[in-house]
């Protein structure tokens, strides 16, 4: 195990009616002007959003509304909020929504105090050193954002699509977690979350770390939770149990409770990224695609984890042929995404004929030459995984 250092204050509120606590929490931060986030209006038929702002107006806190966020967010919307912001003096960015809500909220309050363009963060020219105070009532749990100092923007100019780590200034003050918030969310969209946090828990066990049994087994539990919780959320969305452990799951899987003390990987993602940049398909989508065809690699490449992850998330039956049991756990977990409606390759994912060579190049600009720490990728071994997911 490596030497770490994991900081997460945030606090969570977790429950049936939590939202009306959001005002609450707000004034117990610190707020004295709020700018609501929020994405394309479900918050808005649900009443939800009134209800929010109903606990704001009564503790007296004023607030300001930015809807519109779309998902891939884009950085058009986090100027507008950035300038908003400090024409009307917030100090407070909330979040209702999910994953790219919360992201374009933390751009936003990474960006107010920063004298130069909030994008500079995002492709390492500058360290984001402070920050407005973020907070999260979460609707969608997928991208764990509500636990995480991460963001992930995309430039509409240049089509880029990057992230950003800064966990002491902008991991969420607050997170309100109510599982009754999800009951309407559209199949593909729970779907679609349910691999998203997957993802972001084998980007974390796809390690060559040695000696980390906790780090592994918190991976390993928190998988065979989602793909036993999975089912019941698919076949019936209103059954709160189920909710709540997917949307914890959510949380645990991108909080850094997962990975402490390994070297983490983050090469599907990155070649997601690329995907969702150019095509603009749906994050978990894209990694429904990516994350099977990078194992498929792996198999040949560098399997023994492969075959552990196989033999213990997916029940494979341990034998000296590793890679015929890494290669059986990939099936088990392709049958798994296309069982919750998800698709397995660009033609399922509705990419007939994906620019290939594009989709290399702008990867390895934009990531460097080499990805991932599993195995170094270069442009030839991306390539490679990218035509496995045809």
């Amino acid at each position: 195990m490596n030497n770490f250092t994991f900081y997460s204050p945030t606090e969570f509120v977790f429950g049936k009616g939590t939202e009306m606590q959001t005002g609450e929490l707000v004034r117990k931060y610190g707020a004295s002007k709020v700018l609501i986030v929020y994405g394309g209006g479900s918050v808005v038929r649900s009443g939800l959003l009134e209800r929010v702002k109903q606990t704001l107006a009564q503790t007296g806190i004023p607030c300001l509304e930015l809807g519109g966020v779309q998902p891939n967010p884009i950085d058009t919307k986090v100027y507008e909020g950035i300038d908003l912001c400090r024409r009307e003096g917030v100090d407070f960015v909330l979040a209702v929504g999910g994953g790219s809500v919360i992201d374009t909220a933390k751009a936003i309050a990474a960006g107010v105090p920063y004298e130069g363009d909030f994008w500079d963060f995002y492709i390492q020219k500058a360290t984001v050193s402070s920050a407005l105070k973020v907070a999260v009532v979460l609707t969608i749990p997928a991208a764990g954002s509500e636990g995480s100092g991460n963001s992930v923007i995309t430039k509409v100019s240049t089509l880029q699509k990057m992230s950003l780590r800064a966990p002491e200034l902008l991991r969420p003050r607050f997170s309100i977690m109510n599982p009754e918030l999800t009951f309407t969310l559209p199949p593909y969209q729970t779907a679609a979350g349910i691999v998203d946090m997957m993802a972001h828990i084998m980007e974390r066990y796809f390690t060559n770390t040695a000696d980390t049994e906790i780090a592994d087994r918190l991976c390993e539990g928190t998988l065979k939770a989602i793909i036993t919780e999975a089912p019941r959320v698919m076949a019936d969305p209103k059954d709160y149990g189920a909710r709540a452990n997917i949307m914890w799951s959510g949380m645990i899987a991108h909080n850094g409770t997962c990975g402490v003390g390994n070297e983490e990987d983050w090469a599907s993602h990155f070649m997601e990224h690329e995907i969702s940049a150019l095509y603009n398909v749906t994050h978990g989508a894209g990694l429904a695609v990516i994350f099977p065809a990078w194992l498929t690699w792996m198999a040949s490449h560098h399997v023994e984890k492969v075959a552990q992850y196989a033999a213990r998330v997916w029940d494979v039956p341990v034998s000296e042929d590793l890679k015929a049991m890494a290669l059986e756990g990939v099936a088990r977990l392709k049958s798994f995404f296309t069982s919750i409606g998800m698709p397995v390759n660009f033609a399922q994912l509705g990419v007939e004929h994906p620019d290939i060579e594009l989709l290399v190049e702008h990867l390895h600009a934009n990531k460097g030459e080499q990805v991932g720490c599993y195995v170094r990728l270069g442009r030839k071994e991306t390539r490679e995984i990218y035509e496995q997911a045809l």
